[in-house]
């Protein structure tokens, strides 16, 4: 059993994070222009393994894919064209910008420190991983 990486993915940057190599805990790893996206998860893959990518999947209330998705679906085919062979799953990340605001203010960061995107990005990521690994996708897998 390897790690799982997710990314929250955006146009000018990524969120990215992690678990552990047991699958138990997900841990924000970085956040990353776009255009070095692939170069990044790559590099992270040589050094610590990775069985497969979770990649949120912008939705809207009804749960259909929204209007951003068609810039995720450029950026997902050429993660397939560059590793492909590793498995790429699309999960739900509604609400995770809105989560991971609430995080930030529970947590007791301040309003300056609440402003940085790549933070926010981050802790997305981190949701949208958390919530594959407590998902029935993800269950039903292991």
């Amino acid at each position: 059993m390897g790690r799982i990486l997710a990314i929250d993915f955006g146009r000018k940057r990524c969120g990215i994070a992690a678990t552990d190599p047991m699958r138990i805990i997900a841990s924000g790893v970085a956040t990353v222009p776009t255009h070095e996206l692939i170069d990044f998860i790559k590099k992270y893959r040589a050094e610590n393994g990775i069985d497969f990518i979770v990649v949120g999947e912008p939705r809207d209330m009804q749960g259909r894919p929204s209007e951003s998705t068609r810039f995720l679906r450029p950026a997902i085919d050429r993660l397939h064209k560059a590793m492909p062979d590793i498995k790429i799953v699309p999960f739900d990340e509604r609400f995770t910008s809105v989560l991971a605001h609430k995080a930030m203010l529970d947590g007791g960061l301040g309003k300056m420190a609440r402003r940085d995107k790549a933070l926010v990005d981050e802790i997305s990521a981190t949701i949208i991983l958390n919530d594959y690994l407590s998902s029935r996708a993800y269950q039903s897998e292991n």
